[in-house]
């Protein structure tokens, strides 16, 4: 039987660097992953952190590698009728983004858990969250043993599978929405083809092309649900990608080594609330945005901030108030942010019928948002990041 103050179950981005938050705040911790420290360090996921995340990641000393390596872009593009058009987010925003890997992120913030000393287990998968209501016990296995950890809260940090969410039986309630389109990411080992991201909509689907460093190219193409990876060769991919890219003039596809390929379906999915007892919910365990805004890594984040900021209060002197307002204050955010993930997934993507009507109005949608200044705004505010809950630090 083991003891602790906070049970963290996950340790993707939400679940470290809720860790760390509580270790700055003088509040005990133990962090169960079900993975080893290699698989989550390799797992390639967002790259694109907003203003916001990266000010919260400064002001806790967690970013001094991430200013020396990342890509700040100012502005993305829209690309349709055969034509780029830049959006100047800085200019309409007064606020930046950040490229930087998701698993360069996991590996500064594990690193900086071991440095603190405090319990971070590995190959240590959660069997049971029981007790949740008022005396939490976490059952999980480690070393070829099982144990038990008592709590005074549990963190369910562990993603859309992982155990936490169950553990609050039929106590909340879940949203979900489909898209009739899947997601063919690739990561190729070569330059950017240009400096900032472009999202392309095309009559033959949507494409998007990223970077994680000035070296390595992240690279996107709408396909349908029920394709394979497999199906994908590369030459094809390069293909397909040179088509959707395309433009009247001024553009060249600079291609390498592909050494990743998987395909990935959308969805949006809401949890309500994100508290149930002692368990509160962060991360892909409450919420699933589609990847075509980047916004899930940067909610994970504001959903952290306002726990630690919650369980900082309820462990100095008993105040409730924050822990009873989480759930509240993050579906706050999270709502609007599955309103613009889900705006920009209709807009950009090929409905599979081909429907023309749609078409149309798609292309009508962009012909405005990239002519009228009002629109742009709206599109970059939501797109920079909004700002974070009043009192979260």
């Amino acid at each position: 039987m083991e003891r602790t103050q906070v049970a963290i179950i996950g340790a993707g981005p939400a679940g470290l660097l809720l860790a760390h938050l509580l270790h700055l705040r003088g509040i005990d911790s133990v962090v169960l992953e079900r993975q080893s420290r290699a698989h989550i360090e390799r797992r390639i996921r967002a790259g694109v952190l907003e203003q916001g995340s990266v000010d919260l990641l400064t002001s806790v000393g967690l970013a001094d590698r991430l200013h020396r390596e990342r890509l700040v872009h100012h502005g993305v593009e829209l690309l349709f009728d055969g034509v780029g058009h830049r959006v100047p987010l800085s200019e309409l925003s007064g606020r930046e983004l950040t490229i930087y890997g998701q698993h360069e992120l996991v590996k500064d913030l594990v690193a900086a858990r071991l440095a603190t000393g405090r319990p971070l287990w590995f190959d240590a998968p959660a069997v049971s969250v029981e007790g949740v209501e008022d005396a939490p016990v976490v059952r999980y296995v480690h070393d070829g043993r099982e144990h038990e950890l008592r709590c005074d809260v549990v963190a369910g940090c562990d993603g859309f599978h992982g155990v936490s969410r169950p553990a609050a039986g039929g106590a909340l309630r879940e949203y979900e929405h489909g898209y009739p389109y899947a997601w063919l990411g690739v990561l190729a080992e070569a330059p950017p083809s240009a400096e900032e991201l472009i999202y392309a909509s095309h009559d033959r689907g949507f494409a998007l092309h990223s970077m994680r460093s000035p070296t390595v190219t992240r690279l996107y193409l709408q396909v349908a649900p029920d394709e394979s990876a497999e199906s994908w060769p590369d030459s094809r991919v390069w293909k397909e990608l040179a088509v959707r890219l395309g433009r009247d003039q001024g553009f060249e596809l600079t291609e390498g080594p592909i050494v990743d390929k998987s395909v990935t379906a959308l969805r949006s999915f809401v949890v309500e609330p994100m508290r149930h007892g002692r368990l509160f919910l962060a991360g892909d365990a409450a919420h699933i945005v589609p990847a075509t805004g980047a916004k899930g890594l940067n909610l994970a984040v504001v959903d952290v901030a306002v726990l630690a900021s919650a369980l900082g209060r309820f462990f100095a002197d008993g105040d409730e108030s924050g822990m009873d307002a989480y759930s509240a204050t993050c579906l706050a955010r999270i709502w609007r942010v599955q309103h613009f993930s889900w705006w920009m997934t209709s807009v950009l993507h090929l409905a599979p019928d081909g429907d023309p009507f749609t078409r149309r109005l798609q292309l009508s949608q962009l012909r405005y948002l990239t002519s009228s200044t009002a629109a742009a705004t709206s599109f970059a505010e939501n797109y920079v990041g909004l700002p974070f809950p009043e009192g979260v630090t």
